[in-house]
């Protein structure tokens, strides 16, 4: 990986070379090793690099091209080099030790911009093109490496963390409030806009194209829509296998036959550490699987009809395979508000779900003292590799295929366990109004959708920014109603969260490549490729997956009907963390823009007023949660980035 910046003046003020050294030099943690540069007139550009690959030994960044016309700086990991190098005509032997931005830029060089639509793998990159006088910046189709930048008067600039760009003298340091209120309401973090007022960022999947003149955007990343019965069911299942495959294999360049895995109960995970560990094991690899277990017998926050100890089915799938090492971690006592300021300062924004943190954090800690430099995960696989399928509820009764609907509809209750508000709910929830959902759904199952309930955003901040407008505007139901288009809603659930900071703020603090195989293109792309009606057939969900990994994974994980419950023993670690969260909640009061932006009397009394039980029901679960936690989360951030030393 790398940490990139560059800047380009316009108005002919002298030595860009030392503001963009500067904006390099404050990335130094996202790239310890190795720091270089190139200027030439009004253009500076620049790499610090974290080496994670064999290859990165031989990474000279800046590059130039054979004509000196243009000049690369990127952060990238090809996972199909083989394939690029083929098809550019190049030897393998040539190009064995070549880094991947020099691949990269072979390939900008023969294809120009529909390079994009070949590359297979993780990137973020700059090109300055001295001949057209243009810079060009783009990001992967999921964004998993980050991006950002600054249009001045006079100069444009950008690096890959903000902190790079609050090294330059004329890039002001604010938060953008509006963001984060629109992050503590769940709106999708869609559009450019960073948590920091004028820094924003390439969006996933786009080629940003900037001249003296200004800055134009465009998406290349356009999934096809899948054709209704195009293949038979075998067809599919061995072609996810065969991406499955070929996605894991190249993720585990660089971690020496040692690779980590996050392993829970469910399907993607027990996927990806079942298949590395079956690409090791003829070398004599390894593959130490971390699962999050609670911490006692204490049951509070048990659920019903969920995996609240998801230890045992993670053990059936280690057990099958001698090469993998399962490690069980203990994370419920941990408060969820500590290290807040290290998140501040590594990630750059504030945290989603706190108590998954906890034992997120726990295991990139046990991950970096087992010597291990690459864990694999799999949180894309829920719209790709193991989807659901249940999507095809409404689809079948908008296009009048009552029959199937109908079967559909009692294999649900017969094979997920689902009671007859189950299907009824998925079929018809996308078409009723968003007040007779909330009444059904909280007399059905005790579940309130008011946003003002399941968040901790002030009131009058949420409509004085119309936040309900821009909900709507971006295609989010605040009151979650089952959706009905299974193709557009997978493919707007990949864009809604940008997770190109989190990778990088996880590799700059515990040196951990964060690898997510089930986001590979090829495999999002075939999956994507799927009709739905193969993903829900005969009332069994994730059809497709369960049938593609019956050759990997034990019966017991492939049969359970339960979900996987992560940390359901938070509640410990919250009334633990109680004092420190009634301290921040005492600097949010006195920080301007957190007291407007969140309701922090509600947080005071969510603190003070404590439960005395009842962490399972979803009345707690929400008001301590979800709405405690992420209000939390929200007002942190906004006072370390006000400077608050309250």
């Amino acid at each position: 990986m790398s940490a990139i910046a560059g800047l380009w003046r316009f108005d002919d003020k002298p030595d860009p070379a030392a503001d963009c050294a500067r904006m390099l030099r404050a990335q130094t943690l996202y790239g310890p090793h190795d720091g270089r540069q190139w200027a030439e007139g009004p253009v500076a550009l620049g790499r610090r690099l974290f080496r994670t690959l064999p290859e990165d030994a031989h990474d000279r960044q800046p590059l130039l091209s054979r004509d000196g016309r243009l000049v690369l700086v990127a952060d990238v990991r090809l996972d199909n080099r083989a394939e690029l190098i083929a098809a550019l005509g190049l030897a393998q032997g040539d190009m064995r030790m070549a880094c991947d931005a020099a691949i990269l830029l072979a390939c900008l060089e023969r294809w120009g911009e529909g390079a994009l639509d070949r590359l297979v793998g993780d990137f973020a990159f700059a090109l300055w093109d001295g001949q057209a006088q243009r810079l060009i910046l783009a990001r992967d189709f999921l964004g998993q490496r980050p991006l950002h930048y600054h249009r001045g008067p006079g100069f444009f600039a950008f690096s890959t963390m903000a902190k790079g760009l609050h090294a330059h003298p004329d890039i002001p340091y604010a938060a953008d409030d509006q963001l984060v209120a629109e992050f503590v309401c769940l709106l999708p973090q869609t559009g450019s806009r960073s948590f920091f007022r004028d820094i924003s960022s390439v969006e996933a999947g786009q080629v940003l194209t900037v001249t003296r003149d200004g800055v134009s955007a465009r998406a290349y990343w356009q999934p096809r829509r899948p054709p209704r019965g195009a293949r038979a069911p075998a067809d599919w299942v061995e072609g996810v296998r065969h991406h499955l495959d070929q996605a894991t294999g190249a993720m585990l360049r660089g971690a020496d036959g040692s690779v980590g895995a996050h392993l829970s109960a469910g399907f993607d995970s027990a996927a990806i550490t079942a298949t590395a560990a079956r690409l090791l094991a003829p070398e004599g690899g390894r593959v130490t699987a971390f699962t999050s277990v609670p911490s006692s017998g204490d049951t509070a926050g048990a659920r019903r009809n969920r995996i609240n100890d998801e230890g045992p089915l993670a053990a059936a799938t280690a057990a099958l395979y001698p090469n993998v090492d399962h490690v069980l971690l203990r994370t419920g006592h941990q408060s969820p508000l500590d290290d807040l300021d290290r998140v501040f300062l590594l990630f750059e924004r504030p945290k989603l779900n706190l108590c998954n943190w906890v034992w997120k954090r726990a295991i990139n800690q046990a991950a970096q003292e087992r010597g291990l430099r690459v864990v694999l995960h799999g949180m894309m696989g829920n719209l790709s590799l193991s989807y659901a399928g249940t999507e095809l509820l409404p689809e079948l009764l908008r296009t009048g295929r009552w029959l199937r609907l109908w079967r559909e509809s009692r294999g649900l209750m017969r094979h997920a366990g689902m009671r007859w508000r189950g299907p009824i709910g998925l079929a018809l929830g996308p078409y009723l109004s968003g007040p007779l959902w909330n009444r059904a759904t909280q007399a059905l199952q005790g579940r309130r959708t008011d946003v003002l309930h399941y968040t901790a955003i002030s009131p009058a901040r949420f409509a004085a920014l119309d936040l309900a407008a821009t909900a709507r505007a971006r295609d989010l139901d605040l009151a979650y109603r089952p959706r009905k288009d299974a193709f557009a809603d997978r493919v707007w659930m990949m864009r809604r969260v940008d997770l190109g900071n989190t990778n990088k703020g996880t590799l700059a603090g515990w040196g951990i490549d964060q690898r997510d195989p089930t986001a590979d293109r090829r495999l999002v792309e075939y999956c994507l490729g799927i009709p739905t009606d193969q993903y829900l057939s005969h009332g069994i969900t994730r059809n497709v997956a369960r049938r593609a990994l019956a050759d990997r994974l034990p019966a017991a994980v492939l049969d359970e009907r339960r979900r996987g419950y992560q940390a359901s023993d938070w509640h410990q670690g919250l009334t633990a963390g109680r004092a420190a969260m009634a301290a921040e909640v005492a600097r949010l009061a006195a920080c301007g823009p957190a007291a407007e932006t969140l309701d922090v009397a509600r947080l005071q009394g969510l603190i003070e007023h404590w439960p005395a039980g009842g962490w399972d029901s979803e009345a707690v679960i929400q008001s301590h949660r979800l709405a405690l936690l992420r209000g939390l989360s929200a007002g942190h951030f906004l006072r370390r980035a006000t400077g608050s030393n309250q």
